[in-house]
């Protein structure tokens, strides 16, 4: 098992020679005013967790949006600061943070709009229409270009390795490499891929390829993503295709297309979770919420259409209505955190959600015990995991996903080697996770209602033996093993161009 330990030295021994660039929509500490005071908070992100110690090590920089409202108050000039703040250790890794201003007409065009109306349904293939308007497609190109400028302005003369994050960047690659081709750029989609069929209906499509073949590496969560990107290039540009390479030429260059399934900081997380703080924040749980002698059903989503929360709540609803005998007996406890409430689809969303909790707490509820207990309020990280130590059975109904890294922090939290996966076949992890975990359609209701049934009347010993199951891929497919692959991958290519 890779540690962060491990890592760090990889990066040192790997990257010395090039200053390593890590450029993401989301910044990795950001700036607020709060209690009259400016505060630097680290935001919770997976994608941090992994990316921090490698960018310390190797004093990189870390370009990302300045949305803290006191962001601006502590850059120099050039729009940087160094990160983490200075403790009084003096030996404490530092790096630069460089943060690129947008305006809200700008944010709403490029992040809300293109990216997240028109490229986030598009690659989820959930059911909800993409929007694409030719304005917000501007300010995503602007953006990118923006982007492109603050990263160039910082490596100027220097050998670099530009590591982009996700779907807000898929021109940034070609903006780069026309400047300065000598660049080393991989890029991680972390999002599906769409087969070329739902792809196709992009209005700027090849100019979203083109993009990402500039890169020299581009990631994908599985190989499934892979080959639907490579029947994409075959469908829609002149490229040729290398399927044992897995590898694209175009125009000269070739991009290699790899498979690096993410994941979650096991260690840290198995640790933490037995800590004092959680284990303040379970007790305070269990009085709050009264589990005793109930089935507990925990999920952890981002209100989000792609996360199949009805869907979870109408097997919830089957399941009551099959089998009366589990009214009182069973509670679903969902955490629904308000995501980009500015988009009119999550709005909806939301009020649906609201009103199907309603309808079946309405129900069923009898005696004070209700079926369903939404809480939106926020929590940190002892909290959650307070509430996955509490949880029978975590439930992960995605019906669609890259990865998918609840699944993940829930078996990582499972010191006990007890508790149930419940986890949807459309999520990612569950190509690694299917013979440990119970594997649901969510779109086929009645099925679902009895595998929530097979979850209640699991027998402990079969809930351990498939708990430890997990436990080990988890540990051993941890996110240090994801970055170091990459690096890695980095690393080989650019030796071989030498």
């Amino acid at each position: 098992m890779l540690t962060r330990k491990d890592l760090q030295e990889l990066a040192r021994e790997k990257l010395s020679n090039h200053l390593f660039v890590v450029v993401s929509n989301r910044e990795p500490y950001i700036h607020v005013f709060k209690e009259g005071e400016t505060k630097c908070l680290r935001p919770a992100s997976g994608l941090v967790t992994a990316l921090d110690p490698v960018v310390k090590a190797c004093s990189g920089i870390w370009v990302a949006h300045g949305s803290g409202n006191a962001d601006k108050t502590v850059v120099d000039k050039k729009s940087r600061v160094m990160v983490p703040p200075q403790t009084n250790d003096k030996k404490t890794p530092t790096y630069t943070l460089k943060r690129v201003w947008m305006s809200k007409e700008e944010e709403d065009g490029y992040y809300y709009g293109f990216s997240n109306k028109g490229l986030w349904p598009l690659c989820h293939i959930a059911y909800t229409r993409p929007l694409f308007k030719y304005s917000d497609w501007l300010h995503y190109v602007n953006i990118n270009k923006r982007f492109a400028s603050a990263i160039l302005e910082e490596i100027e003369g220097k050998n670099a390795f530009i590591f982009i994050q996700d779907y807000h960047f898929a021109l940034l690659p070609k903006f780069l490499k026309e400047k300065r081709p000598d660049l080393n750029v991989a890029q991680f989609w972390h999002i599906p891929w769409p087969n070329p069929e739902a792809f196709r209906i992009c209005p700027w499509k090849n100019d979203i390829l083109e993009g990402l073949l500039a890169n020299d590496i581009l990631g994908f969560h599985l190989r499934y993503f892979c080959d639907n990107f490579l029947e994409t290039i075959d469908r829609e540009i002149e490229a040729r295709i290398d399927r044992e390479r897995l590898s694209v030429f175009k125009g000269g260059k070739e991009t290699l297309i790899r498979c690096y399934p993410i994941s979650v900081d096991f260690e840290e997380i198995s640790s933490h979770v037995t800590s004092e703080a959680v284990k303040r924040k379970t007790e305070k749980f269990k009085k709050e919420f009264d589990f005793d002698n109930k089935f507990v059903l925990f999920g952890l989503d981002r209100i989000d259409y792609t996360k199949g929360i009805l869907e979870k709540l109408q097997a919830l609803d089957r399941l009551l209505e099959k089998y009366p005998e589990y009214i009182g007996k069973i509670v679903l406890l969902q955490k629904g955190t308000l995501s980009r409430i500015h988009i009119q689809e999550y709005k909806n969303l939301n009020d649906e959600i609201d009103a199907l909790v309603e309808k079946l707490n309405w129900k069923y509820s009898n005696d004070g015990w209700s079926p369903v207990i939404l809480t939106k309020k926020d929590l940190n990280y002892e909290e959650i995991l307070a509430l996955y130590r509490l949880a029978d059975a975590c439930v992960v109904s995605s019906l669609q996903d890259g990865m998918n890294l609840v699944s993940k922090e829930f078996v990582a939290s499972r010191r006990d080697e007890d508790g149930i996966l419940i986890l949807s076949q459309f999520a990612g992890a569950s190509r690694e996770l299917e013979e440990g975990a119970l594997i649901i359609n969510p779109y086929d209701t009645d099925n679902f209602a009895e595998t929530l049934k097979k979850a209640i009347e699991m027998p402990k010993k079969e809930r351990r033996q498939r708990m430890k199951f997990l436990r080990q891929v988890v540990e051993e497919n941890n996110i240090y093993k994801w970055i170091s692959e990459i690096i890695s991958d980095i690393v080989t290519l650019e030796n071989n161009y030498i």
